[in-house]
């Protein structure tokens, strides 16, 4: 009797839940109130950032369309390599976004102070999901749209198609991102709930998984290839290498055929054949597995969301194996050279890293990619000095992509120490090692994949060992630079009071951090590029003889010495005069 009075009354004291469409209208009005006042801070206190943004993301968009149309052009806008490179451009991106989702996703949903507040209200679980999802497609998508969108464009230009190409691309990628996105949604939601254990093994399991379904893909593309680019026989190759994008099943073939078919309004109507109509129906197909995959996630989340997020928090550490990991036991022992304090310092910076998902999965997914990018290349018919610059390009872009993850992971560290220092400061370990530590973790932990991925890059162009060696001497410089930069400024304008890494990045010392760095990848693989291929292309006769004292020094050997030795020197400058600044100002910082 009294348990089923105290039921009956801890029925009554529930506050009773909204109609959905008053609830989905509440959200709604909550985010579009947090991106007004968001937006409105950006442009009073963050113009620098909103400009930088806006212009570099402009130029980014020109000069893709710019590529693009000239590829187009070159190609003639045939269709059928263009239908073959839209299967394998979306279907490598859907992919992306399906792992990109999911893991924004997760730390939206189970890791954000934000989701914890929305669940003490009286509000449908699927309904805090949603906010959640939108969310996280749209910081997943962002970056495919901006890609997506120049090539679009390029093709509608270069194959002169009308109007209704252009009104139908954006209803296509808005409809084909939910897909992967949903896809990735259920992943985050099934590996929570259902492998509370067996999370961190899913994970790392679905991850190589990928990562060799990748290199097996780059394989088969690069082997036994050895015709010249851009002839007949090397794009059926190609071509046929590719026929796994055109399944009919995968909604990259969905969107690709219907974006190909809007293009096509002038082409004659025979026996009921509409190129219009066949768009449409693609779009529909689209739109109903969006739907489908979106219905499918809120009615899984309403079930399981709480549930999972519950069992999550609950975890205890008594419940994990207790000992030091195989990965710990290898950084120890990589770093018995090093002082003590030092030594475990980084294991705990390493602990932190592999505990967290979202840093070495996007790692992990980005470097893949280079990773498959640079199989590609492999015994593709090169003149010599087209293989130096791609080479070099190739180190820029490794370069670029590095600085995001140090303007992302490692400039907010000393940032992140703010709230805990205290434990630090308990321990006998004094403040130059702790700053050391996030130096070296940030140069070693880079020097590693990106020396592999140019050692990559290179031995598929076949280079010779004089460039090889060049290419890791300039990658080694922008590792040590990149790391300096970040943790120097890090502690030269820290943010103690933000606990969010993404948010202390998005700041001012984020985006000076940004700007600096891309200067410095800019500079340093210009002081050895330029010299080396002014070299090869005064020897291969491909430019008339170079005139003047001053171009011939620089198209010379010694011209190629000192542009390493000058980057060499402003990696140096680089690396030790913001360490230097930032090690006084972190002595200094009082937290």
């Amino acid at each position: 009797m009294a348990s089923a009075t105290a039921e009956s009354n801890t029925a009554i004291i529930e506050p009773p839940l909204l109609p959905a469409d008053r609830e989905s209208q509440v959200f709604w009005r909550l985010r579009w109130s947090i991106f007004r006042t968001s937006l409105a801070d950006k442009l009073r206190h963050a113009r620098l950032r909103v400009s930088l943004i806006v212009g570099l993301s402009l130029f980014f968009w020109i000069g893709l369309y710019v590529l693009f149309f000239e590829g187009f052009r070159f190609l003639s806008a045939e269709l059928e390599i263009v239908q073959a490179l839209y299967n394998a451009f979306f279907a490598s991106l859907s992919i992306m976004l399906v792992f990109s989702t999911g893991i924004i996703l997760y730390s939206g949903l189970y890791r954000s102070r934000e989701s914890s507040y929305l669940l003490t209200l009286p509000a449908r679980a699927e309904r805090i999901f949603v906010y959640k999802f939108q969310e996280a497609t749209w910081f997943s998508s962002w970056g495919f749209v901006l890609m997506a969108s120049p090539m679009l464009v390029a093709y509608g230009v270069a194959a002169n198609a009308g109007w209704q190409y252009y009104a139908a691309m954006l209803p296509f990628m808005i409809s084909f991102v939910f897909i992967p996105a949903g896809v990735g949604a259920l992943l985050c939601l099934a590996i929570v709930n259902w492998l509370p254990r067996l999370r961190v093994h899913a994970i790392v399991f679905v991850a190589l998984s990928v990562l060799g379904f990748i290199i097996w893909v780059g394989y088969n593309l690069a082997s036994d290839n050895e015709f010249d680019m851009m002839t007949p026989r090397w794009f059926q190759d190609i071509s046929e290498r590719l026929k796994f994008t055109e399944r009919r099943l995968l909604p990259s073939s969905w969107l690709s055929a219907g974006l190909l078919e809007a293009s096509r309004p002038g082409v004659e109507e025979h026996d009921g054949y509409e190129p219009w109509a066949e768009s449409l129906l693609y779009l529909t197909v689209l739109i109903a597995n969006a739907m489908l995959l979106h219905q499918a996630a809120m009615l899984v989340a309403g079930k399981v969301y709480r549930t999972s997020y519950s069992r999550l928090q609950s975890e205890f550490t008594s419940r994990r194996r207790i000992g030091v990991s195989l990965v710990d036991e290898l950084v120890s022992a990589c770093t018995k050279f090093l002082p003590r304090q030092m030594g475990l310092l980084l294991v705990k910076e390493m602990r932190l890293v592999r505990r967290d998902p979202v840093q070495w999965m996007q790692f992990l997914i980005f470097f893949g990619l280079l990773g498959l990018y640079f199989l590609n290349i492999r015994r593709f018919t090169y003149n010599a000095s087209y293989s130096v610059m791609i080479g070099f390009l190739n180190l820029a872009v490794v370069g670029l992509i590095l600085s995001t993850f140090t303007t992302r992971f490692i400039f907010p560290m000393i940032s992140l120490e703010g709230r805990r220092f205290w434990i630090l400061g308990l321990l006998p370990v004094d403040r130059d090692t702790i700053f050391w530590s996030k130096f070296v973790f940030a140069a070693v932990g880079s020097l590693l994949p990106c020396g592999l991925l140019i050692l990559l890059s290179d031995l598929m162009l076949d280079l010779s060992t004089e460039v090889i060696l060049l290419h890791q001497l300039t990658c080694w410089t922008l590792c040590a630079g990149l790391s300096g930069i970040a943790v120097g400024l890090g502690a030269l304008m820290p943010d103690l009071q933000e606990d969010s890494p993404s948010k202390i990045a998005a700041g001012f010392g984020g985006t000076l951090n940004l700007v600096l760095s891309a200067a410095y990848i800019i500079v340093v693989v210009m002081l050895t590029a330029a010299p080396y291929q002014l070299m090869l292309a005064d020897e291969h006769h491909l430019i008339d003889s170079l005139s003047g004292t001053f171009l011939k020094f620089v198209g010379s050997r010694a011209g190629v010495a000192t542009g390493a030795g000058l980057s060499v020197l402003v990696g140096a400058i680089a690396t030790v005069w913001p360490i230097r600044a930032g090690l006084k100002a972190f002595r200094e910082l009082e937290f």
